[in-house]
């Protein structure tokens, strides 16, 4: 596959069309119409999901939060290829990957509420917590790979940055030492066109990013990211790649952030509509919906029925990590020395002072 879709050439793997239709049989992933309808669902559920956080911040009930809007795809996919004992190194906009290894809804709104806690993936097996620092977390990935090659583990690292990551020197080092050290290592750019403002044009001079792998004499492949299908085969042949070759590999997914970069963002001050709504025909929902219309296995009303229950489902479990986590005051401030200094113990107090007054005015 990596000699087909050499990256020098531009191609892009690509499993069904705007309008649903399969286009390259031969790359169609093996699945039944129950597994074909789950990666469905998942991705459904993720931008149902997705949206009520956005919702939730709006209402100043959590901070700021970057949406999966337009890339559910990408992590959906990954989840399903990804087995309980390989690693997941994630950016940030990876929710489908992030619950599909085991993470909580409990822990996701915990996170975007402040909490510490809510890194701690307490039922997420070998996943490391979200980075915000752009790329700095492939170089542990690297890492992980060579430890796994040093104890001769049966693991495969996915790591994900987006594309203005690929200008930071942590990503071409990580892919240096991964290519050294032959550490199996999958890295997913997932380029959805835009590093907050600047778009891809400002990022880079090459052809694409997957042709940055030859620098560092490893694969790469370029894959449309809103195709789930052409993602899943992707994945897996990279996932069986990694494993038995015991070589990383360089993915781009090539997609669209249909939303802003987080919550604190206005994309309308940088990119048009006439460009999202051309990408709105290649929307990763809207494809996949359109292909199991075509198979007679998805309905308006199936959908409508479906997302209600998601609606209710994760406000309820939105209302309960509300009114059941509580953060001190103290612990605001205490973990940054060994021994509170006395100007934190003035801010402390005078905080203290302020909510009894705010208190006092309910």
């Amino acid at each position: 596959m990596f000699d087909q879709f050499d990256p020098a050439d531009d191609k892009m793997v690509q499993v069904i069309d705007n309008n649903g239709k399969v286009i390259s049989k031969e790359l169609m992933p093996k699945l039944s119409d129950e597994e074909i309808l789950k990666l469905y669902k998942d991705m459904l559920f993720v931008r149902t999901l997705d949206q009520m956080i956005v919702s939730y911040q709006r209402q100043g009930r959590v901070y700021t939060y970057p949406p999966n809007y337009g890339q559910e795809a990408i992590g959906v996919a990954a989840g399903a290829v990804l087995r309980h004992e390989d690693w997941l190194v994630p950016a940030f906009r990876e929710l489908g990957a992030w619950l599909a290894k085991g993470v909580t809804m409990r822990e996701v709104f915990m996170f975007n509420m402040g909490f510490e806690e809510g890194t701690k993936f307490a039922g997420a097996n070998h996943m490391l917590p979200s980075s915000v620092p752009i790329a700095s977390q492939l170089l542990h990935a690297s890492g992980i790979g060579y430890a796994i090659n040093y104890q001769k583990k049966d693991e495969v690292v996915m790591a994900f940055v987006g594309d203005g990551g690929t200008s930071e020197g942590d990503f071409h080092e990580a892919l240096n030492f991964a290519g050294v050290w032959k550490a199996p290592v999958i890295f997913v750019v997932q380029n959805n066109q835009y590093a907050i403002s600047v778009p891809v044009k400002m990022q880079t001079a090459s052809v694409n990013m997957a042709i940055k792998s030859k620098a560092y004499g490893i694969n790469g492949i370029k894959v449309d990211g809103n195709d789930i299908f052409a993602m899943l085969t992707v994945f897996r042949y990279a996932h069986d790649y990694v494993r038995t070759e015991k070589q990383p590999v360089l993915i781009e997914a090539v997609t669209y952030r249909k939303g802003a970069h987080t919550t604190s963002d206005d994309p309308t001050k940088y990119r048009t509509t006439d460009e999202e709504k051309e990408w709105d025909l290649k929307d990763p929902l809207r494809r996949m919906k359109l292909f199991l219309e075509k198979k007679e296995l998805w309905s308006d009303d199936k959908e409508k029925k479906l997302v209600d229950e998601y609606e209710k489902e994760i406000d309820r479990q939105f209302i309960e990590t509300e009114q059941t986590v509580q953060y001190p005051l103290e612990d605001a401030i205490r973990f940054t020395y060994a021994e509170m200094p006395q100007d934190l113990r003035d801010q402390q107090i005078e905080h203290e002072k302020f909510l009894q007054w705010k208190n006092a005015r309910k």
